[in-house]
């Protein structure tokens, strides 16, 4: 099975460490995210993976070459001249990604969800996309009609709703919170030839889900954190800890 990495965005809420690192290299409990997340990957049966660079982009292939790409077939998506958001990275990766459907997780992302699993959930429905939600508290949600369908997406802080359906009624639809952690299939990437160099995957799946078939894995178990922040780290510590 294949895997993507999102490993280049700037780190802009953990600075002052990604001033002078990666955030991909941030470490936690004694390993850098980025190996938390090849680990969980290799674990599962991901053993063909593709990250994208950009911030500090010789660190992380440094990294790997020192690391000997834990024992992995990794190949680098170079975004070093442009930083092209998560759609925009997908799309720049496919030469490497390949003709299956492939997971995709954020590098910041640590988590006791089941990888493996939601690879075999995704072929079994025969889905465009799947992505991994939870009921867990977030300003953001994505609601899901009863058949887990993708519909729109919602602030829950300003009530802003973005959909592609006219007169949708929100009321009916299933709220949950993003994981980071989806799976794509390649039958998406010529629907996305008509947009700019730099787009957000979320943006993508909005607008295509009126065609395409945008699907909830829902997981009632899930254990996550979103180091995204200074006082994420201390929380993602005792996860990772507690997770083994």
């Amino acid at each position: 099975m294949k895997a993507m990495i999102f490993a280049a965005g700037l780190g802009t809420r953990l600075k002052p460490l990604t001033d002078t690192m990666s955030k991909a290299l941030v470490p936690i409990a004694g390993k850098t995210l980025l190996e938390h997340t090849i680990c969980r990957l290799k674990n599962e049966g991901f053993f063909d993976i593709v990250i994208n660079v950009h911030h500090f982009a010789e660190q992380i292939i440094t990294f790997l070459d020192t690391n000997n790409n834990f024992g992995l077939n990794i190949s680098i998506s170079d975004e070093r001249g442009m930083l092209l958001e998560t759609g925009g990275g997908i799309r720049k990766a496919e030469p490497l990604l390949g003709s299956e459907p492939f997971l995709i997780h954020n590098v910041d992302i640590i988590s006791n969800a089941p990888l493996r699993d939601l690879y075999a959930t995704h072929l079994a429905s025969k889905a465009d996309a799947t992505l991994l939600v939870s009921e867990r508290k977030s300003s953001r949600a994505l609601l899901f009609d009863s058949e887990n369908k993708l519909k729109a997406w919602k602030n829950k802080q300003t009530g802003e709703i973005k959909t592609p359906f006219k007169n949708l009624d929100t009321n009916s639809l299933e709220e949950y919170a993003f994981s980071g952690i989806h799976i794509f299939s390649p039958k998406l990437f010529p629907l996305m030839q008509k947009y700019p160099a730099k787009f957000p995957i979320m943006d993508f799946y909005l607008d295509v889900c009126k065609t395409a078939n945008i699907k909830a894995s829902v997981s009632s178990d899930l254990k996550l954190i979103d180091v995204g922040k200074l006082d994420s780290l201390a929380e993602a510590e005792r996860l990772t800890e507690s997770l083994g």
